[in-house]
């Protein structure tokens, strides 16, 4: 695939008509084919390079979008006549929309004219300052680019995937003669059995402790196993075998493997006839309690089977999808079955623009999920979407074996379907009650507090330290969608004049740094004339708070309210609360201008949501200072040499012991390491040399 040199904007939805007909809503996340030729002198650019524009009589288009037209007219030579993908970029440099097409050069010909199109379209044209484009080989790789350019990029116009996390899988190690049964997420990169995915990292543990109870299987680390020299307390409790004390032998444990293995390949009924014929010789034995332990390992896995809900009989490998739409929000449920059991769901809700249809939505939705995942064979959907066959062959491309993306009409693939769009209902409904609560609290806490105005966004900080040390600012974001984790933000204190442990100073900094930005990119985004449809909620959750709430006292609040004064920040409430007496909840005291301090009744749902608000940020800031810390308690003095990679370290560690010992090795030792040159020996011995010296 080879970049061209020129930048792209998003593409519109369909093709630019000759009879000037509006343009219908556009897919969201991929384009679609034009059915007519582009005749470059349909678009003639005048000697002022704006162009001529083609509008109807008596209409006039805003300078704005006569600007992103003509901005898409320039790059317009340059769109590669075949398959690629475009960029759309605003003037600070930001994407705001990707889009892939079987003829880029057509699909970004229908951009080009200042009208017809909806307001959605409108406003991305008329911020465009400029495209990028991107020339493939097939439409297969334009959909696999474009779905890793959304992810990565997160336009402003796409259709984006949120809370994206790596699902979790089960991995029986293979690098081991006693292998570990262990959680895993990310790349494949440990030779093994995985098996997955499953929906919930609850799920997975779930799955696990029955499986040990039913195989009997190590899940320690393999530097655990080998120091043990008496069995652990999952011995004792029967939930290992202890092969690491040779309790079971290796041969007899392969065994135990091999059962596991075939239980999670789908062969479940085969396992469990094998231990039932097995636990029945040994009655017929006399073997008793060899018969009572079959007997539990039975009872184990047939609570795994009971745990996983519906399990269909027809389908061994799928996954599902089902969208729901209301008041402009969107839900994608996702069911996932491997070896005809049901391995859980978890429910997605993508931000879309509210003007496009579900099926587009959902279109969007699936080339973002299957850009770093696996696929099953089979994929069933609520709805038809447009391009099921460019991402069927994408996915065989990547992995090597087709995928069959279907709408069932009847029978169990069917009812599978339609649970899916039933949980998927109620899914988005609770997210809407949820979303109706937090606003009346959010109404509560802005008339407790003397806000000028509804509360959209409100902003809490804290800061964490130890006597100073790596000291931490943290800001947290709650709206009317509960907490916005994708703005929170953290804040590393570096101010050289700061005293250690100076809370006041830290609060000013981060509040400074915070505002400083926040006019930056205000300052940026002023003066854009673009057009807006009624109600239009792209990009609806502000940037700037309504509220700004502080952990702390009378001190952290006076701090907070003279930074935002000596910056000019206006239209944004302060306040803050400190811990009551005792550090008892139910009774802090809060702190806002134009009143003196006051506490609020124990009972009273705004002190709660105050009390949540905190302790949210507290947790944030404390996560944050402890990583900070422990970063630095694993940093090694090796670690500030350049030129000593991991390798090197390993090395040197490996052939001395620990970095004291390498400070105290004479140059000649220092060279006699394997993978160590005489200038890295050099570098080690200087450096340790010369800091002592």
């Amino acid at each position: 695939m080879a970049p061209t040199d020129k930048d792209s904007p998003p593409r519109p939805e369909e093709a630019a008509r000759e009879d000037s007909a509006p343009a219908r809503g556009e897919p969201a996340g991929f384009g679609t084919d034009l059915e007519e030729e582009f005749d470059e002198e349909d678009f003639v650019v005048e000697a002022d390079g704006v162009g001529a524009l083609d509008l109807a009589e008596g209409e006039t288009a805003p300078a704005s979008l006569r600007r992103g037209s003509a901005v898409i007219r320039s790059h317009l030579r340059h769109a590669p006549a075949g398959p690629g993908v475009y960029r759309m970029i605003a003037e600070d440099g930001a994407v705001l929309y990707v889009g892939k097409a079987k003829s880029v050069k057509r699909r970004v010909a229908s951009y080009a004219r200042a009208f017809g199109h909806n307001a959605r379209i409108a406003r991305m044209i008329a911020l465009t300052a400029s495209m990028v484009f991107v020339s493939t080989a097939t439409e297969t790789e334009a959909l696999l680019l474009e779905a890793n350019f959304i992810k990565q990029m997160k336009p402003r116009f796409n259709v984006l995937l949120r809370d994206d996390k790596s699902f979790p899988y089960i991995l029986l190690a293979g690098d081991h003669p006693a292998p570990q049964i262990l959680k895993h997420r990310g790349a494949r990169t440990r030779k093994g059995d995985y098996f997955g995915p499953f929906a919930s990292v609850w799920a997975v543990n779930r799955t696990m402790n029955a499986l040990e109870r039913a195989f009997l299987l190590r899940s320690c680390a393999d530097s655990y196993y080998e120091n043990r020299t008496r069995p652990c307390l999952l011995h004792q409790i029967k939930r290992c075998s202890a092969p690491c004390t040779g309790e079971i032998s290796l041969e007899d444990y392969a065994g135990l493997v091999a059962e596991a293995r075939d239980f999670l390949s789908g062969r479940s009924r085969s396992v469990r006839e094998e231990l039932a014929a097995e636990m029945a010789s040994a009655s017929d034995a006399l073997e008793f309690e060899r018969a009572a332990r079959l007997r539990d390992r039975i009872a184990a896995l047939s609570a795994v089977q009971g745990a996983q809900g519906v399990n269909p009989r027809s389908v061994e490998e799928a996954d599902v999808f089902a969208i729901a739409e209301e008041a402009g929000q969107f839900c994608v449920e996702a069911f996932f079955f491997r070896t005809y059991q049901n391995w859980g769901n978890r429910a997605y809700f993508p931000r879309a623009d509210r003007s496009l249809p579900p099926e587009e939505v959902l279109d969007a939705f699936l080339a973002q999920f299957y850009a770093d995942r696996p696929a099953p064979r089979l994929v069933l959907l609520s709805h038809e979407v447009e391009n099921a066959p460019v991402l069927e062959e994408a996915l065989h491309t990547r992995s090597g074996r087709r995928t069959e993306i279907a709408r069932p009409q009847r029978g169990e693939k069917r009812e599978l379907v339609e649970n899916a769009a039933r949980n998927a209902r109620e899914a988005l409904a609770r997210r809407l009650a949820e979303t109706s609560s937090q606003e009346r609290l959010l109404a509560a806490l802005g008339a407790t507090l003397g806000a000028p105005g509804p509360l959209r966004r409100v902003e809490v900080y804290d800061n964490s330290h130890i006597m100073g040390t790596n000291a931490v600012g943290a800001m947290i974001v709650a709206g009317a969608g509960g907490f916005m984790k994708a703005h929170y933000r953290t804040f590393n204190i570096r101010g050289e004049e700061l005293v250690p442990g100076d809370d006041y100073g830290m609060m000013r900094e981060v509040l400074r740094r915070r505002f400083l930005r926040l006019a930056k990119e205000e300052a940026a985004r002023a003066g854009e004339e673009v057009p807006r449809a009624p109600g239009e909620d792209v990009d609806a959750f502000p940037q700037r708070p309504d509220l700004v709430l502080i952990d702390g006292g009378q001190g952290q609040f006076d701090a907070a309210r003279a930074v935002l004064s000596e910056l000019g920040v206006e239209g944004v409430a302060v306040a803050s609360i400190a811990k009551g007496v005792d550090r008892n909840a139910g009774r802090e005291t809060f702190f806002v201008e134009g009143r003196a301090p006051f506490r609020l009744p124990p009972r009273d749902p705004a002190l709660y949501f105050v009390q949540r608000l905190r302790d949210e940020a507290h947790r944030f800031a404390i996560g944050t200072h402890r990583a900070r810390r422990r970063k630095e308690f694993t940093r090694s003095p090796l670690d500030e040499i350049a030129g000593v990679g991991p390798a090197r370290k390993r090395a040197l560690l490996h052939a001395f012991g620990t970095a004291k010992a390498i400070s105290r090795a004479a140059l000649a030792d220092l060279e006699k390491v394997e993978g160590i040159n005489a200038a890295t020996a050099r570098l080690v011995y200087d450096h340790f040399h010369e800091k002592g010296a």
